[in-house]
């Protein structure tokens, strides 16, 4: 296949070339939203990924994560880089079969998609020190709710949803699920993503229940 700037030339105006030549962005996470956020990723021109996650593939994450048959039983992270691969060949993906440790490093963007609110404090307090760019998806059944640092107000407003364990809603976010509202809630991360390669204001906190039809803004 042969890759040139053509392949962009209709996301032109929403996703800058020059912003994403030099960029690194880091799935944490390739479950029901990491998986969609990487391959959107891969479509969107991000050079450089890295995918973190120690799981590997089930068979009812076909269903809910977008995973192919063949998948089954190999690590999400190398099923996840052979999709990413089949988009765009070119892209350098960095494949990491762990949980996410500081030693690790993750570029300028971050996404982070993983299943409790304590994983997710631990790698806030790691990872905000280095990355520019922030955004936490959460989903349980057909509610999404997406947490962008990207700016001071942003940076102070992320760790007030890291509230303890014990408060959280009942369920990982994989436990009751479907593949659209993983690939809805994955949209609204990239879109953050390119609000923010365009400096325009990202919303820092945003929830959107499916069934009742309802978004909020904060």
């Amino acid at each position: 296949m042969t890759m040139n700037s053509d392949r962009f030339s209709r996301q032109s105006d929403l996703v800058p070339r020059e912003k994403l030549k030099d960029m690194t962005a880091t799935v944490i996470g390739v479950g029901a939203i990491g998986r969609q956020v990487a391959i959107q990723l891969a479509a969107l021109g991000v050079p450089r990924l890295r995918l973190i996650d120690f799981d590997r593939v089930e068979e009812t994450n076909v269903t809910t994560q977008g995973y192919d048959f063949e998948d089954i039983g190999q690590l999400k992270v190398d099923a996840t880089a052979g999709a990413v691969q089949r988009i765009d060949p070119l892209i350098d993906v960095d494949a990491i079969p762990d949980r996410y440790r500081s030693r690790i490093e993750i570029g300028e963007a971050v996404f982070c998609c993983v299943d409790t609110i304590s994983a997710r404090a631990a790698i806030w307090r790691s990872a905000s020190r280095t990355c520019r760019f922030w955004c936490d998806g959460r989903m349980l059944g057909e509610i999404i709710r997406v947490l962008t640092a990207a700016d001071a107000d942003s940076r102070r407003h992320y760790p007030t949803t890291l509230f303890r364990q014990s408060q959280a809603q009942t369920g990982r976010c994989t436990a009751h699920g479907a593949i659209y509202t993983a690939n809805i809630a994955a949209g609204l991360m990239t879109h953050q993503f390119t609000r923010w390669l365009r400096e325009i204001p990202i919303d820092s906190d945003l929830t959107l229940n499916l069934l009742a039809a309802e978004l909020i803004v904060g």
